[in-house]
């Protein structure tokens, strides 16, 4: 979790890892330097198994734990019948019926089932049917529901899903024809995957959301779920040995549940910080960036079809020193320490190279020999280092290609430029050049980013441009190559927000310049009001929800008046990197607190103009 880790806190990541490992381990708990070859086995996943595990277990690590293969459940496989398989899987009617399918075909040794989410009765007696008709029932070994079906990107960062996210999307969320069985269905998937969450971090939250938004149903469904939970105590998720003694400190942590709605800003935001501005113009998702390397087209001879572009992918996580402390850094920083990083390792290169050369001088005379005894130590150690410096290399290769892809987007768009103004609006402070001027600028940004620095500038300003001028910035925006569709929608979003009070009152408190001055951005101030036990009429009125009390009494009056060391904000309808970043540093000066960040989909800026477009065309 995020503000330096307590003993008695492990961070989600630290769980999930441990509880995928012991799942690998034929779910019994992993220990590690246990001597012997581990059992080898396959595993079998489908792709919200793929997903789970990818940013959390790398193939070297399937290996140790005895993994020679692993395999995609709908592929096609080939008998190993001296082997067990360990499957993760969710659920569905196709996954069981594929299942069934392997047990006829006695595929593998011994069947260990593990289901992703709770998988009903109905379901599992189709197994023991299947299992029965094959004969098999002795070597399947054992089913397991896991309750992880969620993704961990960071210490204190989650997300549900991947692979259907269209299901759970601000945009399924905010359809204008949804029907009240298509929400129950989303609401469902939302608070499924929240269960999981909180039954793999050990504690039952206390839940605060606000009234009249999809964040109230997801809570209410939430809050009725865990009850029943915690209900039915001889299957309970959250007794005894699940939880430890101890894992949380002695409070139970507060879940924030905050709905999109509440802030369409700050998903348009361009953005400083090297992680959120990575995620916003390259290819990033769970946790691997994909780069396209130009191999220049200005050196091809003339006529030549240009050569393919090479595509290369590399891994961005908590393992990468250089990452964990520079991701949420202002730009200019990050790629002042790349060179710093460069220098220092061309320093212990040099180094090395210098004890090489002075090993070549073997018995030439006695000066030379009193400096081997003394370099022989020197290159023992320079020696010893060089896996060490080796990795350093590869880390620096990687981040210089990361910026360096990251700064051409920079440049060419002018996105200091965007950042800069976006800032300035979203403060509220006087803007120095017109907002005309940047739209009609052929030079500054694509249409996308133009449209993006119009509509928080339509949502931050307090009251609508007029229609005149709406007509002027309409023509601006048509003549730059913009799509106004995502524009249809906030204008309807607004009028509503408007009448119904709850809209962005969108305010940050100071921002200047480039220097990123820590502020609080809506989803943060919620929080804080709201772990601080502060009274603010943004929040006075938010429903308070303990699923631990018998009687469901709904009041929003809190019993507990202590402020809570432990938060959870989730975002109902997509959240992104740079409310992450601004949560993280806002817990950074509050001692011994911890938060995590939770959304239903992680989307950038292009992914959420792409919904808004779709809302707003008729």
């Amino acid at each position: 979790m995020v503000g330096g880790k307590m003993a008695a806190t492990a961070s989600i990541r630290e769980r999930q890892t441990v509880a995928l490992k012991r799942m690998l381990n034929f779910n019994v708990p992993h220990v590690k330097n246990s001597t012997g070859e581990p059992v080898w086995k396959v595993l079998i996943y489908d792709r919200f198994g793929q997903d789970i595990i990818s940013p959390l277990l790398s193939v070297k690590e399937l290996r140790d734990m005895g993994i020679t293969l692993h395999l995609l459940l709908h592929s096609d496989r080939d008998p190993i019948p001296d082997v067990p398989a360990v499957y993760f899987v969710m659920p569905s009617e196709e996954n069981i019926d594929r299942m069934c399918q392997d047990l006829r075909n006695q595929l593998y040794e011994s069947y260990y089932l593990n289901f992703i989410s709770a998988i009903s009765r109905s379901k599992l007696e189709d197994i023991a049917n299947a299992a029965l008709a094959a004969s098999a029932v002795t070597q399947v070994a054992k089913v397991f529901d896991q309750y992880l079906n969620f993704i961990t990107l960071e210490d204190d960062m989650f997300v549900l899903c991947n692979q259907n996210k269209e299901l759970v999307s601000y945009r399924a969320i905010n359809r204008p024809d949804i029907t009240d069985t298509e929400m129950e269905t989303v609401m469902d998937t939302i608070v499924d995957s929240l269960f999981c969450f909180f039954v793999t971090l050990g504690a039952v939250p206390i839940i605060r959301c606000s009234k009249g938004t999809a964040a109230e149903m997801v809570a209410v469904k939430l809050d009725k779920k865990l009850r029943e939970n915690l209900r039915d105590a001889r299957n309970s998720l959250f007794t005894g040995d699940t939880l430890g003694a101890g894992q949380f400190s002695f409070q139970r942590p507060l879940l924030v549940l905050v709905d999109r709605n509440i802030d369409l800003a700050t998903p348009l935001h361009h953005t400083w910080t090297y992680q959120a501005l990575v995620h916003d113009v390259l290819d990033f998702h769970l946790n691997r960036v994909n780069l396209e390397e130009s191999s220049g087209v200005e050196n091809c001879p003339a006529g030549a079809r240009p050569k393919r572009k090479n595509k290369k992918s590399y891994d961005l996580t908590p393992v990468d020193k250089f990452w964990r402390k520079h991701k949420g850094s202002p730009f200019p920083e990050v790629a002042e320490s790349v060179q710093q990083e460069l220098e220092d390792y061309r320093a212990q290169e040099d180094e090395v190279k210098r004890l090489k050369s002075i090993m070549g001088l073997e018995g030439e005379d006695e000066g030379a020999i009193s400096m081997l005894s003394d370099n022989t130590a020197k290159l023992t150690s320079a020696v010893s280092s060089l896996p060490e410096l080796l990795e350093k290399k590869r880390l620096i290769d990687l981040h210089t290609n990361v910026a360096t892809a990251v700064l051409e987007h920079i440049k060419a768009r002018k996105l200091d430029v965007y950042f800069e103004y976006e800032e300035k609006i979203m403060s509220k402070t006087t803007l120095d050049k017109s907002l005309l001027d940047i739209i009609s600028d052929p030079d500054a940004g694509t249409p996308e980013d133009k449209m993006r620095l119009f509509l928080i500038y339509y949502i931050s300003t307090q009251q609508a441009p007029s229609e005149a001028d709406l007509e002027q910035y309409k023509k601006a925006l048509t003549d730059a190559g913009c799509n106004l569709n995502p524009l249809q929608y906030i204008k309807q979003w607004n009028l509503l927000s408007r009448v119904m009070n709850t809209g962005s009152q969108f305010v940050m408190e100071g921002v200047k310049n480039l220097v990123l001055k820590q502020q609080n951005l809506p989803v943060t101030r919620i929080l804080d009001n709201l772990m601080e036990m502060k009274s603010n009429p943004e929040t006075d009125d938010y429903r308070y929800f303990d699923p631990k009390m018998l009687r469901g009494n709904d009041s929003s009056i809190p019993r507990n008046k202590n402020p809570f060391q432990e938060a959870i904000v989730f975002v109902v309808g997509g959240g992104n990197y740079i409310e992450y970043q601004n949560l993280v540093d806002y817990i950074k000066g509050k001692q011994g607190k911890h938060i995590l960040y939770g959304c239903s989909e992680l989307f950038n800026a292009t992914q959420f103009m792409r919904q808004l477009s779709q809302l707003g065309q008729k």
